[in-house]
């Protein structure tokens, strides 16, 4: 009885680690540009397009999603890739200076944040942006760390929002080209920037 319940404990410890997922969410603007960029991360598992931030519960794309943020739930394996990483990638993803929104999608739902869960990422998420505020010092860096809510995927009629990029691949390309978003990228963060 004890060798079996030594190896059922052994299969478990072995099993859980490769089991385990940490997640964070970011609003960056555009999802689908979040989506893109995000899942060419090593270490990020999986990148689930939707909205959070607000207060309506089941917000929709082409209905009501007032207060709510256009962002992306990542999954990511913290062996491969840390929370500090995927903020630092973050940064050099989005226009910290804009208060209308990102690149040339304008209003309150394509505003960048960082929403935090736990305060480890609170603190790493402080840590990040002041070293892009002494970066920028004559710049105002907008983007905020807010409290997770709940985060809501798009889905149903909405869903081929998730991995737009990959199923409507030669509209996503222009969509990012005419919007701007890459050439303001790089004359932000030059070589940091990831396109």
């Amino acid at each position: 009885m004890k060798i079996k319940l030594v190896l059922l404990l052994a299969s478990f410890w072995l099993y859980v680690p490769s089991a385990i997922a940490d997640k964070a969410v970011f609003a960056g603007g555009c999802f689908w540009c979040m989506e893109s960029d995000f899942e060419k991360l090593e270490g990020v598992t999986s990148v689930i397009s939707g909205f959070t931030g607000g207060t309506i519960k089941n917000p929709t794309y082409n209905g009501n999603h007032k207060g709510h943020y256009e962002a992306v739930e990542i999954s990511y394996d913290p062996k491969k890739v840390s929370y500090k990483e995927l903020l630092d990638y973050f940064w050099v993803n989005i226009d910290p200076f804009d208060s209308r929104g990102q690149f040339c999608d304008k209003g309150p739902s394509y505003l960048s944040a960082i929403f935090v869960s736990s305060e480890k990422e609170k603190v790493l998420a402080r840590q990040s942006r002041e070293a892009v505020v002494e970066q920028f010092s004559d710049k105002t860096v907008v983007t905020p760390i807010l409290k997770s809510s709940t985060f809501y995927p798009i889905k149903g009629s909405e869903s081929y929002h998730q991995d737009y990029y990959k199923t409507n691949p030669v509209r996503y390309k222009y969509y990012r080209w005419s919007c701007g978003r890459d050439q303001r990228l790089k004359s932000i963060w030059g070589d940091k920037a990831t396109h």
